[in-house]
């Protein structure tokens, strides 16, 4: 039926509509051919500052480690994470168009300022068999610290990482070289079973010159040197205490953590060798922390119950070996305890006022606890 209306679009209104379109696709197409010239500009940009220098104000060194076997790409990520290059894609472009080729596996001193032309002439030299320290440094170890906080100060203080002070610490070719220098320091260490790291109480505290060219392994044979010439002329007397060097550097790591005073070191010894004697646990949190991998003040039930050959609650005599680097003052005071004939084997610390207060019995050392109780929240 014819209701005087025509669905059939005029031709008018069609070529409005598909004028509209291709002015839609037109503007599209625009956009998109901007964009891409954007892209390409930004892109060439880029291209071009990641052929420059990073930083040519910054002088720092970078301490790089090429492994064996890595690829131009490998190297450039690698520098690009050390921030040595802006783009290890860049570098890798740079170095297969100018043909450079048998990059050598090493240790590398670079700069950011850098050209990336050096860098490549640099690593087709070769670097050095070792980590080393690029400028004149010093290095700390404090009293009463573990291997683990040094490996985490290490960075800071040298152009080493951390990764290669723990690989470090755990080189046992490294240690027997160790060993074999310094006999009388390390023989029982070379025998302890279940040790976190053989090298720990060993590394002397004091402060250490890490020179020029000085590498990873001179540096912590400094430490470890500095420890034999401290117990030189204690050897005779841990001998004759029947005691081992290993024994001997285990509970004065404890003892420097567990008192202040030279006076409550040395009665602090004489407990722990009275408890030693008499078969019973050492019973020190500071092991436990050390076995848990932690500092916190206050340790639960369960902590005190943690599988470790270093949890000297659970385990009786020294355990496998030191806890952190003792100084010198609590070395002698394994070597000289103070009142053991007084039967001490317990002891608590007030830690508002540093008061340390000996019991003999449990008994006296529950009612102390309670009595300090405030004070040691």
């Amino acid at each position: 039926m014819d209701n005087g209306t025509d669905p059939t679009p005029t031709r008018q209104t069609r070529g409005k509509r598909g004028s509209f379109g291709r002015r839609i696709m037109i503007g599209v197409a625009s956009l998109l051919v901007i964009l891409a010239v954007a892209i390409g500009v930004i892109g060439y940009n880029y291209f071009q500052s990641a052929l420059k220098p990073l930083d040519t104000s910054n002088d720092n060194v970078v301490q790089v480690h090429v492994p064996m076997g890595a690829t131009s790409n490998k190297i450039g990520q690698i520098l690009q994470d050390k921030k040595v290059v802006k783009s290890g894609m860049v570098f890798n472009y740079y170095v297969k168009s100018h043909k450079f080729t048998n990059f050598r596996a090493g240790y590398y001193q670079l700069k950011p300022s850098m050209t990336l032309n050096t860098i490549a002439k640099q690593l087709q030299l070769g670097g050095s068999a070792e980590p080393i320290q690029s400028t004149a440094g010093k290095v700390l170890v404090r009293e009463g610290e573990t291997v683990d906080q040094l490996a985490a100060e290490i960075p800071i203080q040298t152009d080493f990482t951390k990764k290669e002070f723990m690989s470090l610490m755990k080189n046992q070719s490294f240690f027997n070289q160790l060993a074999a220098k310094y006999p009388q320091l390390l023989s029982s260490a070379k025998q302890a079973k279940n040790v976190r790291y053989r090298l720990e109480g060993y590394l002397a505290p004091a402060t250490y010159q890490a020179g020029k060219k000085m590498t990873l392994k001179q540096l912590v044979t400094e430490m470890v040197a500095k420890t034999n010439q401290n117990l030189a002329g204690s050897y005779k007397t841990i001998k004759k205490q029947k005691l081992t060097v290993q024994e001997t550097l285990t509970l004065a790591s404890l003892v420097e953590r567990e008192g202040v005073s030279q006076s409550d070191r040395n009665k602090i010894a004489g407990v722990f060798l009275n408890r030693i004697d008499a078969n019973m646990a050492l019973q020190s949190d500071i092991a436990v922390q050390y076995a848990l991998k932690t500092t916190k003040k206050t340790l639960t039930y369960k902590d005190l119950k943690v599988k470790s050959p270093y949890n000297l609650y659970v385990h009786t005599g020294y355990g496998p070996g030191p806890f952190d680097s003792p100084s010198t003052s609590s070395i002698k005071a394994v070597l000289h305890p103070a009142e053991r004939n007084k039967d001490y084997y317990y002891f608590i610390a007030n830690t508002k006022t540093g008061k340390v207060y000996f019991s003999k019995t449990y008994a006296q050392h529950q009612a102390l606890t309670s009595s300090l109780a405030s004070d040691n929240k």
